[in-house]
């Protein structure tokens, strides 16, 4: 079994990782990371890569992930959707996978953050038709090597060969590897599943 973070619609890596694997659980009980996927994805805007970061209320230091909830007090999630029919209306895919992912931007169901993440998951196994429930870990795991920390926005993944494929803007910027998920969704579909399966993963810390 490998141990994955908590994150907000997470990068393509995060997602190959689960279709190469049979097992998988999220930890809940790793302490919260700033400026990680725990809670920002990324996706390919019209000024190339755009950060989509969720607010969060007020917390201590080393609060468990499991503990940290979601700060609805800004319209965030406004943001977020206008970011994505911006970034992706014209992309093959948006309209078919549209309704699957709008209603969580029309209601404040979640407090908790890695209850918005697991409920993101659990949409985007299902489209992915990988057939997986989204467990979580009982109490905190030492993993050798360690997806957590190696799965970080600043990872430059040298090491890992993504094969391109056709994104809105690349024409203007070239191709943007790991994005969200939703990239590949919305520019794959059904082909996104393939993707994953057979992007070669090999990590350098």
């Amino acid at each position: 079994m490998i141990v994955l973070s908590s994150a907000y619609l997470a990068p393509i890596v995060h997602y190959a990782l689960i279709a190469q694997h049979k097992h998988y659980a999220i930890d809940v009980h790793e302490n919260f990371v700033k400026q990680t996927y725990r809670s920002r994805a990324e996706i390919y805007g019209a000024n190339g890569k755009l950060k989509l970061i969720v607010p969060l209320n007020k917390r201590k230091n080393r609060t468990p992930m499991k503990e940290i909830t979601v700060n609805y007090d800004e319209n965030w999630q406004r943001l977020h959707w206008k970011s994505f029919e911006s970034a992706y209306r014209l992309s093959p895919y948006f309209e078919f996978y549209e309704e699957d992912f709008r209603p969580f931007y029309e209601e404040k169901k979640h407090d908790k953050l890695v209850d918005l993440n697991s409920a993101f998951e659990e949409i985007v196994l299902s489209l992915l038709q990988l057939d997986y429930k989204v467990e979580t870990t009982q109490s905190y795991q030492e993993q050798n090597p360690d997806y957590r920390s190696l799965i970080h926005p600043k990872a430059t993944y040298s090491s890992i060969h993504f094969p391109k494929y056709i994104q809105v803007f690349s024409e203007k910027f070239g191709f943007i590897p790991n994005l969200s998920i939703l990239d590949l969704l919305f520019n794959l579909g059904p082909a996104s599943t393939a993707y994953l399966k057979e992007l070669k993963l090999v990590f350098k810390k």
